[in-house]
């Protein structure tokens, strides 16, 4: 059985090498975030600003994977 992600949503801070973000989410919680391979495949890129979906583990509520980029 797969595990449930919990979606989450929330602004983009910091812009780091490796196409790692930081994320700021709606309750001011910084999380690391990576961009999803789809994303990655269709050359979406993010700036600092841009709001996002992601989806995040409930183990580990500090990465989370970009998954979508709102307007």
């Amino acid at each position: 059985m797969r595990e449930q992600h919990i979606e989450v949503e929330g602004r983009v801070h910091m812009v780091l090498p490796g196409t790692m973000f930081r994320v700021e989410l709606d309750n001011k919680h910084m999380v690391l975030a990576t961009v999803c391979g789809k994303m990655r495949k269709r050359w979406v890129r993010l700036t600092v600003g841009d709001r996002v979906k992601m989806e995040m583990s409930p183990y580990d509520l500090d990465k989370a994977r970009i998954t979508w980029r709102l307007r």
